[in-house]
């Protein structure tokens, strides 16, 4: 998150616009607490998630710095429907979208109902959550294996079990709905058919408030660890033009079916000439990046100015028209964290004795605790660098990263860095 936070203030920056932080006692240290003009502790008495999730006391922060506006960022309360209405109750802008749309893409199958009636083409699956194994039995005895149970809540994985015959099922419904609960307070899971190797697209959409909606072109996020990503493309290299085309247009009929406002990713699964619609991140995404190095869009600096009213193809955004917003290049982001890729990517801590970026031309890294004396506690996740890279070519990008990767030097806590190499050598 800090990375993002970091992002944020220099975005705003920019526009010559104050900035606010918040940290938590564990985060005393940290960068993006000193990249703002203020800071203010929150949950002095709280662990940092605790500190993070305590809608009142980052209002009660945000009143006393006067606030105008709150960048919830991702994760934690990024894409909450409470604080969102908790910060329009106090008169300061959220940045991000709308109520409803918090709504509809905070839960699966709403997100899917949504989807239908916009008519994109989505995985066949059920209705609504399944909520007895009896009731999964029955839809897996019709659908057929393998089949994918999944979370109506949440994303990064959480929640989804692979299911590739019946004597799974019942084992894979009940964890699925154990970690729903632990996770988001209910049980409800939904089964959907489970596409073997497809491609993971997303599309980058950009939206205002006077009723213009365009897309950034897409994003591969195909190379996933355990469903989480760990290298993203953009464009994406295997998509032909007409596909790619009718993904994107699939997207934008879908935002501007529900008049969606701000930042927001439409994702799909593409297996062949098929594509269908998974879900939608109300938010902007670790890896918009790349989509910025080969669009040339600033996504976070329009996010805050679409916020304050701003018409999209006006002077202070700029955008160009949908016809007129190209790509140029390919951009590849590379997501290092603090695991040990020889120990089944086990989670490292401790502090950085040493730390030495890469760089030169195409090279962009988004460090939040990468700096040496940085302490890398147990409290949230591994993510330690974004490092991208951008070139004409998707080859020259390729080797850039694999340069770039071999020129990072992070001692004192273990990293995914030798993984990354052997990925991206592949």
């Amino acid at each position: 998150m800090e990375k993002l936070q970091i992002r944020i203030f220099r975005a705003a920056a920019e526009l010559d616009i104050s900035t606010v932080a918040i940290y938590s006692n564990e985060d005393k240290s940290s960068l993006h607490r000193y990249k703002a003009d203020e800071s203010y502790l929150v949950g002095s008495d709280l662990g940092p998630a605790e500190s993070y999730l305590n809608i009142e006391r980052i209002i009660d922060v945000a009143k006393q710095a006067n606030v105008d506006a709150i960048h919830p960022g991702y994760g934690f309360l990024s894409e909450n429907e409470q604080f969102a209405r908790r910060c329009a109750e106090e008169g300061i802008k959220f940045i991000g979208p709308h109520l409803e749309h918090l709504d509809m893409f905070g839960d699966k199958v709403k997100a899917r109902t949504t989807a239908i009636k916009a008519d994109l083409p989505v995985i066949p699956g059920t209705d609504g959550p399944i909520k007895s194994y009896e009731l999964a039995k029955e839809f897996a005895e019709e659908a057929g294996f393998p089949l994918m149970i999944k979370a109506t809540s949440g994303g990064g994985g959480k929640g989804m079990r692979i299911v590739r015959e019946e004597s799974e099922l019942e084992d894979a419904f009940h964890r699925a709905n154990q970690k729903q609960k632990k996770s988001f307070g209910n049980s409800e899971v939904y089964i959907e058919r489970y596409i073997d190797n497809p491609k993971h697209i997303e599309v980058q959409v950009i939206g205002d408030e006077h009723g213009n909606i365009v897309h950034l072109f897409e994003r591969d996020c195909s190379v996933q660890r355990r469903h989480q990503k760990v290298v993203e493309v953009a464009p994406s290299v295997g998509l032909s033009s007409t596909l790619r085309q009718r993904i994107c247009d699939a997207a934008i009929q879908l935002m501007e079916n529900i008049k969606y406002v701000n930042a927001g990713t439409v994702e799909f699964l593409v297996s062949g000439d098929e594509f269908f619609f998974i879900e939608v991140n109300p938010r902007v995404q670790v890896e918009h990046t790349i989509t910025e190095m080969v669009t040339g869009i600033d996504i976070v600096k329009t996010q805050i100015l679409v916020a304050a009213g701003a018409d999209l193809f006006g002077e202070e955004i700029n955008m160009p028209q949908q016809k007129d917003i190209t790509t140029l290049g390919y951009a590849i982001q590379c997501r290092i964290t603090t695991e040990d890729p020889l120990n089944d990517f086990m989670p490292d801590t401790g502090t950085i004795i040493a730390y030495r970026s890469s760089g030169g031309f195409g090279v962009r890294l988004d460090a939040g605790d990468g700096f040496q004396g940085a302490e890398i506690s147990p409290y949230y996740d591994s993510l330690l660098v974004k490092l991208s890279t951008h070139a004409i070519s998707f080859k020259q990008a390729e080797e850039k990263m694999v340069r770039s990767l071999r020129e990072m030097r992070i001692r004192g806590v273990k990293t995914n860095i030798p993984f990354l190499i052997n990925v991206m050598k592949e």
